[in-house]
């Protein structure tokens, strides 16, 4: 990292680079220099909300909160380096993929936010997925409008903009109706030969509304413009900068990049946007993704086909669950401490359980953990109920009930996984991990390589994240001189060669996890039987 003195002329200098991300349970900014590592940050903690059914954050939410996660950057850049922000080199904006924000002429929501963990769409991601012979998931843009269609919800009509959480705050700073080409992919195939959406699929998806007759638009005069990574998606308006900083300090005229999903970001902060390589994101939700060489044999309902920023195929496997449960059971632990009146350090909580977890059997000794906060669409599940499920014979103890818990937290990526890599034969030179399953040092990545059989690699900038990542978008925007590809740029730019910390798969520990997932999908049906137990 660079000396303060050095950070601080480069923010006075308006030479900084802003990456923001709306992650599920925080919002986060990130500030780089000109070599693109992270000088300042700022966050902002939240949470997604039921209501009606169906999971959302409110307006109010969204743009509070990305006030108070700036006001935090600037809070933390004062103490550091004594100065303040007022200008910027360039600005990125990130957030969950997919989901669906629908606005009327006026630029009003018409509904509330529905977010990708919704999984009430199953009708219309059925009858597009066969429409268009292509794999579509129930949390894509697509699903959801063609679901509020299939439902006659009165807002269908009203429609004038239908866009990304990234795309929306995107248009509120610039004025533009764009998003990146990453993010894009979750609300429509996107076609790699154009890298725009498939035309095909647009003109099938305009025959089901009579040609815009019934509604009075037609699919692309709602949808947001695509863009690639390193082209120009506007710049920072005076009424945008006010909706960053309360302050009024933030001057206008900021150049943005295009707008990505987590999911692009976290493979730009991963350096694992060219072909042959990967990563795997492990927090609240966890995915997995993977850069093609060719096409799929066919379309499978556990892989959703998406692009890197910069528009090649990816392979995604998407779980709406990982960590949640597993850090619920922490929690029940921590209470234990406090009842016993012992002062709790949660990172040494962390540490001692998960290191614990790794001295049990490979296999669990057959206990199995459930983590389905929510529904699991790759194993059929459109709601969820959290089980630990163990037999009398089964080797009950401390280390085994965590590694079930840690294996259950990507069990349902291995699902997807092991049809990329058993049944399609797909090959990759690197794996990196990154989130908050990898804080504890080697236990997450191990888990991982034994569940994926390959060599994982996590980086000591995995940490940084997504904002890190749309920020190095930024960074791409305006400060690549050579003209080079992103892949390029982030290889001789950004990680000069650092491969991170490399851990490779036991051939216990495979075997293991092998054992576990088997006993995992055999069970499956308890699952079942407790979602369908409504109780009193």
């Amino acid at each position: 990292m660079l000396m303060k003195w050095d950070a601080k002329s480069t923010i006075e200098t308006g030479k900084a680079i802003l990456g923001i991300e709306f992650g599920s349970t925080r919002i986060k900014a990130v500030l780089i220099d000109q070599e693109n590592k992270p000088i300042a940050q700022g966050s902002h903690t939240w949470e997604n909300q039921l209501v009606d059914g169906l999971w959302t954050y409110s307006m109010d939410a969204i743009w509070y909160g990305l006030q108070d996660c700036y006001t935090d950057l600037r809070r933390n850049v004062r103490k550091a380096y004594d100065v303040e922000i007022e200008a910027l080199a360039a600005i990125g904006v990130s957030a969950m993929m997919h989901g669906y924000m629908a606005f009327n002429e006026k630029e009003e929501i018409l509904v509330p936010f529905r977010t990708w963990r919704n999984t009430n769409t199953g009708q219309a991601a059925a009858e597009l997925s066969e429409l268009f012979v292509y794999n579509i998931p129930l949390r894509w843009s697509i699903s959801h409008l063609y679901q509020a269609i299939l439902n006659e919800e009165e807002h269908v009509k009203d429609i004038a903009y239908l866009t990304t959480l990234a795309g929306y705050i995107h248009w509120q700073l610039t004025g533009q109706k764009v998003l990146g080409v990453g993010d894009a992919s979750g609300m429509l195939p996107i076609d790699p030969a154009t890298k725009d959406y498939y035309s095909s699929m647009v003109e099938k998806f305009d025959g089901l509304t009579e040609g815009g007759k019934r509604f009075g638009w037609k699919l692309l005069d709602i949808l947001p413009q695509v863009l690639s990574a390193g082209q120009d998606a506007g710049t920072l308006t005076a009424e945008g900068a006010k909706k960053i900083d309360t302050s009024g300090l933030l001057k206008p005229g900021v150049p943005l990049c295009p707008p990505e999903g987590d999911a692009g970001t976290g493979m730009v902060a991963t350096n694992a946007v060219k072909q042959r390589t990967g990563n795997v994101s492990a927090g609240t939700s966890s995915f997995s993704m993977i850069v093609l060489e060719k096409d799929l044999s066919k379309p499978y309902e556990a892989i959703d086909m998406v692009t890197t920023p910069d528009g090649s195929p990816v392979a995604m496997v998407h779980c709406n669950n990982c960590t949640s449960d597993l850090n619920a059971w922490i929690g029940l632990f921590k209470e234990y401490q406090e009842l016993l009146g012992i002062p709790v350090d949660m990172n040494v909580v962390y540490e001692k359980l998960y290191n614990h977890a790794l001295t049990g059997d490979a296999d669990c000794g057959g206990v199995l953990s459930y983590n389905y906060i929510s529904g699991e669409p790759i194993t059929g599940f459109s709601e969820g109920r959290p089980l630990f499920v163990r037999s009398a014979g089964d080797k009950f103890n401390l280390a085994n009930f965590m590694r079930a818990h840690l294996n259950a937290s990507i069990g349902v990526l291995k699902i997807g996984n092991d049809i990329l890599f058993n049944d399609e034969k797909v090959t990759v030179d690197r794996i990196t991990g990154h989130g908050g399953l990898f804080k504890t040092k080697n236990v997450g990545q191990r888990v991982l390589a034994a569940a994926l059989n390959s060599p994982i690699s996590v980086m000591e900038t995995a940490g940084e994240g997504g904002a890190w990542g749309i920020a190095l978008l930024g960074s791409y925007l305006v400060n690549n001189e050579k003209n080079q590809p992103l892949d390029a740029f982030l290889d001789e730019q950004v990680f000069a060669g650092d491969a991170g910390t490399e851990i490779a798969p036991t051939a216990e520990d495979v075997e293991g996890f092998n054992t576990y997932i088997e006993n995992y999908k055999a069970a499956l049906p308890i699952e079942e039987a407790a979602v369908k137990f409504k109780g009193n």
